[in-house]
């Protein structure tokens, strides 16, 4: 596997959950990496992205609470994710995408579980 994400689990709100998405080296090098969710019932939804040139952004629901970064040295993309609501409570994959010659790459992880309790 390209991508593969761990750190996922059940908290109350208020909480705080680290999400990791280890990653092959020139994944990170190449690509832009993200962050998305889907909660049962609903369309996957784009949480953070962390492009290769280092730019980040924001889904309005997580900002100021979430916070994207990635460790080329551990080949790693990490989710910080503070102040946790039950209305986070989906499955989080990270996803690489990289557009070459016209040619779009992507990878997804298999997913882990985020459960928030009130």
């Amino acid at each position: 596997a390209q991508l593969k994400e761990s750190g996922g689990g059940a908290v109350q709100a208020g909480g705080s959950l680290t999400l990791s998405c280890a990653a092959s080296e020139i994944i990170l090098k190449l690509y832009d990496v993200s962050w998305h969710r889907q909660a049962p019932g609903k369309q996957r939804e784009l949480v953070s992205t962390f492009t290769r040139d280092a730019s980040t952004s924001y889904a309005d629901s997580v900002k100021g609470r979430f916070t994207i970064s990635r460790d080329n040295a551990e080949n790693t993309m990490y989710l910080q994710m503070n102040a946790l609501k039950p209305e986070d409570t989906a499955v989080y994959y990270c996803n690489a995408n990289w557009t070459l010659l016209g040619t779009k790459y992507v990878y997804w992880g298999q997913g882990t579980q985020v459960a928030v309790s009130s």
